[in-house]
């Protein structure tokens, strides 16, 4: 198991340097419609949902708690406008889940926005929002998202995840980027972001304890760290994490002095908001893999005792 005090400080430096960059969680309100308004509230939703892991498992420092406080109240108030935005999303693409799954994290951390809440429990009535096109790994996602709502899943959580790459084991040589993607945000969902290990069906926890640790080999030889940082959080979910202290020392060597993770082998170079836009994912996954690992050595250190 690697020492606590490294995995730690990885998460406080993420966190220093997403409150640093807090203006990069930006919408643009005119943009092409080819590009499409709601896109740029993905990365105010994977904020959220990293702050509440944060939250929950209690681990973090007074100075890290702050920030995630801070960068909560900032976005809901500066970029969502204190919901509203996410109002105008959804007035923009009704049948679209985007404005939805970003609301819920705010609305699990006590911020509110009842018109978002009317929009979703109408939604949920529709067909529309069931036949919604996304991936396997989404579906079962948007179904985890309902649940947590309070609402019954469509499709049901059981069903969803019979569709996703992970349900079905494959052989582990095939899994590239996007599949390792699917992978990761299977356990995410399945786990509720860390919170329910217990929510890994028996043969997939297996699966990925026999397989989890020659894939973090893989993506930490080429450097990947965005995608090796959503494996850790894998591993932190597993049942018998192992924190592995090669790709956690490799992890935090990677962290600049600053506190950003880049995402592919080193920090790119360019006008601060393209590069927000290239290392935010990578810098939050650092601290969601830091805060996940650090609870979970913090109780194999109690059982040890």
């Amino acid at each position: 198991m690697t020492d606590t005090r490294i995995v730690h400080t990885v998460g406080v430096g993420a966190m220093e340097w997403l409150w640093a960059h807090r203006d990069g969680f930006r919408l643009e309100p005119d943009a092409d419609p080819e590009v499409g308004f709601l896109e740029r509230f993905k990365p105010v939703g994977e904020l959220a949902l990293v702050c509440k892991v944060l939250f929950r498992e209690g681990v973090a420092g007074s100075r890290q708690a702050d920030l995630a406080r801070r960068l909560l109240d900032h976005v809901w108030r500066e970029t969502l406008d204190g919901g509203t935005m996410l109002v105008r999303g959804q007035r923009t693409e009704p049948a679209s889940p985007i404005p939805f799954e970003v609301y819920l994290p705010f609305r699990e951390l006590g911020y509110s926005q009842p018109e978002v809440e009317r929009a979703v429990v109408l939604n949920h009535r529709l067909d529309s929002w069931r036949a919604f096109e996304a991936t396997p790994t989404r579906r079962l996602g948007l179904s985890a998202f309902q649940r947590r709502f309070g609402l019954t899943p469509r499709p049901a959580e059981d069903e969803a995840l019979r569709a996703t790459w992970l349900a079905h084991t494959p052989e582990p040589w095939t899994v590239e980027g996007h599949i390792a993607y699917d992978i990761t945000h299977c356990v995410f969902h399945l786990t509720d972001w860390g919170e329910n290990p217990a929510g890994l069906p028996a043969d997939i926890a297996d699966y990925l304890a026999t397989w989890l640790p020659a894939w973090i080999d893989d993506w930490l030889d080429l450097e990947r760290w965005d995608l090796l940082g959503e494996l850790l959080v894998v591993d932190a979910c597993l049942p018998r994490p192992t924190l592995d202290e090669p790709a956690w020392r490799a992890f935090a060597a990677a962290q600049q002095p600053d506190g950003a993770m880049p995402a592919i082998r080193v920090m790119p170079e360019g006008d601060e908001e393209a590069v927000f836009d290239i290392v935010y994912h990578s810098t939050l996954v650092a601290a969601f893999a830091s805060v996940l690992a650090t609870s979970r050595a913090l109780t194999e250190l109690a059982r040890a005792s």
